[in-house]
């Protein structure tokens, strides 16, 4: 009567995205953002952004930069600049300055977008390989 099935070969799932890192409200931040993982950021963010994974702009964060890379981009607050990213979702209170290239887009009402959307059948990220991080191999000068 519960007699075990033998079980089918698992395939691999998709990872699960989730933020990992925060830049909180009340914070400037000016330089590049690299890596993978996951990011919300609440505060203000000038620079490059190349990011394997998750990256969330919350309703109180401000992004200024000249292009932005991800595997997946929710925006609740403000982007000036170009996105590429799989998946692009622009909440109703998220607003995006910039050209967007995109496998998947959603909006909310509400929400606002100055640029052109180009869709892709599959879209290349130039992400940056993971680097280790660096340690001294040099002898102590006595």
């Amino acid at each position: 009567m519960f007699r075990k099935t033998p079980s089918s070969p698992v395939t691999p799932q998709a990872p699960v995205e989730r933020v990992t890192s925060v830049l909180g409200p009340g914070i400037n931040w000016k330089g590049d953002l690299r890596g993978s993982g996951g990011v919300r950021i609440e505060g203000s963010f000038e620079g490059a952004i190349n990011i394997r994974g998750l990256v969330v702009i919350g309703e109180t964060g401000r992004v200024s930069c000249d292009q932005m890379q991800a595997n997946s981009v929710i925006v609740a607050g403000a982007v000036k600049g170009n996105i590429i990213s799989e998946k692009l979702e622009i909440r109703s209170t998220g607003r995006v300055w910039g050209d967007v290239t995109t496998v998947g887009f959603s909006t909310e009402e509400g929400a606002f977008l100055r640029g052109q959307v180009r869709m892709e059948e599959r879209v290349e990220l130039n992400q940056v390989e993971e680097v280790a991080p660096v340690t001294d191999t040099s002898e102590d000068q006595a």
